[in-house]
């Protein structure tokens, strides 16, 4: 297949002989297909973490509208973060930094070269739209609007977000915005040549310093190795990306621990399109009247082919390399299964995966419960937490723990409503464990 690959590669850059002649049509598609996925391995680096402060940098109030640039106090992470902006605006190449959800992987959202580069350092197809993260919604009208108006800072944006992001901007919060006025500046690559794009300003003090700095909007997904769960510290960026990047910002945990909230005000009714670090009830509670009729996105897979216009909804997500099983409690609270329910089916489940080394990843039902296990020495007990947003930043560290650091075989995880932030961590846990689910009654 090499020596096919490799002739089919010359057919396609010959102009004075089509490929047709020697090839069908099944096997050059076959071939391209190839040819491009063999063409995504990344360049070589000797990967920096380079330790930044996020005590450290300040930013006045307002910044966030009107881009002011921020204070930083600490000269290590000063020389950090400007080092970062250098290779975001001056090269092609990536950089990790992290944001209040997960660890981003950062090139220029305006320079082809850099999204290419982004795929490649993620072994990620390049058919799937990647977010655009801003440090203002200055940078925003100024770099991809090309708009320098002054009578309005929310010129660009539809007025169905308006109430939304005065509240929530900076913040876990994903919009989708019209392509039309913003030819010649955002890389198609970004917007997978869609008629809309998504963008953002995170919170994080850390990336919004590297964005400002750069003075470059940056399109950035999940810096991790395509499939595997979300990364949440530098460690896990490193453990998946080493020798792909030059560089990783390592700011500490991420406070919220997964991915932001994307919304679509554009389609009637407005759309959630992924649950993330904002709930639903928030955007019902501080959208007004426009949002009420908010619907949840709830394809939990794509069919092949076809076009998504957010990360996250597309190909296998969050996959530890163990097999992971969901706990289902039903969807009525009113419902709830008793921790023997839980305990029959953990027992069932152990019996099955016989000789095993299991994960029992806890949450409020099974926690403290441990004592009433199966009796197993293979057996390894982790508490997820006992509230929403205290299972939501554990979740992927825990699920690396369990699978980089403890090579479980088989993890069991504890499931939750789908309310509040259950909504997003049931998201994550039903892709991570690909259709393995036990209904608890």
């Amino acid at each position: 297949m090499c020596d096919e690959l490799s002739r089919t590669s010359e057919l396609t850059n010959d102009n004075n002989e089509s490929p047709q002649q020697h090839m069908s049509p099944h096997l050059i598609n076959l071939a391209r297909r190839l040819i491009t996925t063999t063409t995504m391995a990344s360049p070589s680096f000797q990967t920096k973490i380079a330790k930044v402060d996020p005590t450290k940098i300040f930013f006045p109030e307002n910044s966030h509208i009107d881009g002011t640039l921020p204070i930083i106090t600490d000269p290590i992470t000063e020389s950090a973060l400007l080092e970062a902006a250098q290779i975001i605006r001056d090269t092609d190449q990536t950089v990790a930094f992290p944001t209040e959800t997960v660890y981003g992987l950062g090139g220029s959202a305006l320079n082809d070269q850099s999204v290419i580069n982004i795929y490649k350092a993620k072994n990620r197809p390049s058919d799937n739209p990647l977010i655009t993260h801003v440090s203002s919604i200055n940078q925003l009208n100024r770099k991809i609007f090309k708009s320098h108006k002054t009578d309005s800072s929310l010129q660009n944006i539809p007025i169905i977000y308006h109430k939304l992001i005065k509240t929530l901007w900076p913040g876990p919060l994903t919009i989708l915005l019209p392509t039309e006025n913003t030819r010649g500046t955002l890389s198609v690559k970004t917007t997978n040549s869609q008629p809309t794009f998504a963008v953002r300003i995170p919170s994080n003090v850390i990336a919004r310093a590297l964005i400002a700095l750069s003075d470059t909007p940056i399109a950035a997904p999940s810096a991790n190795t395509s499939t595997k769960p979300s990364p949440t510290l530098a460690s896990h960026v490193f453990h998946d990306l080493k020798g792909k990047i030059p560089l990783i910002l390592d700011g500490g945990p991420c406070n919220v621990g997964v991915e932001s909230t994307v919304l679509d005000g554009l389609s009637r009714p407005p759309m959630l399109l992924r649950p993330g670090g904002l709930t639903l009830e928030h955007i019902l509670e501080l959208g007004g009247q426009d949002w009420i009729d908010c619907k949840v996105e709830n394809k939990q897979n794509v069919k092949q082919g076809e076009t998504v216009r957010t990360p996250g909804m597309k190909y296998k997500h969050y996959s530890p390399d163990a097999k992971v099983i969901l706990l289902i409690p039903p969807p009525d609270s009113n419902q709830r299964p008793t921790v023997k329910s839980y305990l029959h089916e953990l027992n069932e489940i152990v019996g099955q995966e016989k000789g095993k080394k299991i994960a029992i990843l806890t949450g409020p039902i099974l926690n403290r419960e441990e004592k009433l296990f199966p009796n197993n020495t293979d057996i390894i007990v982790k508490h997820l937490g006992d509230e929403g947003n205290e299972i939501q930043a554990n979740l992927f560290a825990m699920l690396r723990e369990a699978d980089e650091i403890d090579n479980v075989d088989v993890m069991i995880v504890e499931g939750s409503s789908e309310d509040g932030e259950g909504l997003a961590i049931m998201n994550r846990l039903k892709k991570a464990s690909a259709g393995n689910y036990v209904y608890v009654t």
